[in-house]
């Protein structure tokens, strides 16, 4: 069911690990962001749009995992977008024929049946450097960084005071650094500059993943992602709740354990820590 979380901004969370699709209302249609995971949430997404005459006139993926990537045929046609390299990201772990079977590996095996791959992943680049999302409705920026994954976009509706930050900033998931990267580290806290210089005039940030949250919380969220990036760096304990016993979700320490173990191995062979 859609939410309203500001003006001409309305959210439809999914079952699975509280994602947070978004529709931002525009003159013809709606934009519609990271729409949803499971086959039937997407369904009665459609339907929830459909009932009002609020045809999907664009899409939008904020960076290339597959739960950001889905779509449903009663979304319709729409041109989808993500950054131009998200997209080329995208075409290349796609490219082969065996692509969604590795892809339906990733996937939780208890829902794996109930997410569509048929319409998977066919989003366009936008040019490099593109400022804002092409589309006739309020001026969405795009504030690309490569935190978590290539090409990853957080997007600011300025008129609506409105952060979407992808997979970034969530209130229930740490950070999640992209280990392949040449320096996930930096890449995260670079990010999170970007984020922080996007606060002002912020009255609603929307994670990809957990709660939605008011103007306090962008800033607070980044200290948080911060302290916890910092501590990964210098291989400290992390008293984050969201690893601990009160921890949302308890895989999520799993994660954890495997960037320590990951950057302790790097440094290791490096020769930068210890």
């Amino acid at each position: 069911m859609l939410r309203q979380v500001a003006e001409g901004v309305l959210i439809h969370e999914s079952e699975f690990c509280r994602s947070n699709a978004v529709v931002v209302q525009g003159r013809a249609g709606v934009l519609l962001v990271d729409p949803g995971v499971q086959g039937h949430e997407m369904a009665c997404l459609a339907n929830d749009l459909r009932e009002p005459s609020r045809p999907v006139v664009a899409g939008f993926s904020t960076h290339p995992h597959w739960d950001h990537l889905l779509w449903h045929p009663g979304l319709g046609a729409a041109p989808r977008y993500g950054t131009a390299r998200c997209a080329a990201t995208v075409r290349d772990r796609l490219s082969d024929p065996g692509a969604k079977a590795r892809v339906a590996q990733l996937i939780p095996p208890d829902i794996v049946e109930q997410v569509p791959l048929d319409l998977l992943g066919l989003i366009t680049g936008v040019p490099a450097g593109t400022a804002r999302i092409p589309w006739d409705g309020p001026q969405v920026r795009i504030i690309e960084h490569q935190a978590h994954a290539p090409g990853h976009a957080a997007l600011l509706i300025e008129e609506h005071g409105v952060l979407v930050a992808g997979d970034m900033l969530s209130d229930v998931l740490v950070p999640m650094l992209d280990l392949n990267a040449a320096d996930p580290i930096e890449d995260y806290l670079d990010a999170l500059l970007l984020l922080e210089g996007a606060a002002d005039g912020v009255d609603v940030l929307v994670p990809g993943h957990g709660s939605v949250g008011g103007a306090d919380q962008v800033r607070a969220r980044v200290d948080r992602d911060r302290a916890y990036v910092h501590a990964l760096r210098d291989a400290q304990v992390s008293g984050d709740p969201r690893i601990g016993p009160s921890a949302t979700y308890d895989w999520v320490s799993g994660v954890h354990e495997r960037q320590l173990q990951h950057l302790a191995r790097r440094s290791e062979r490096d020769g930068t820590h210890g």
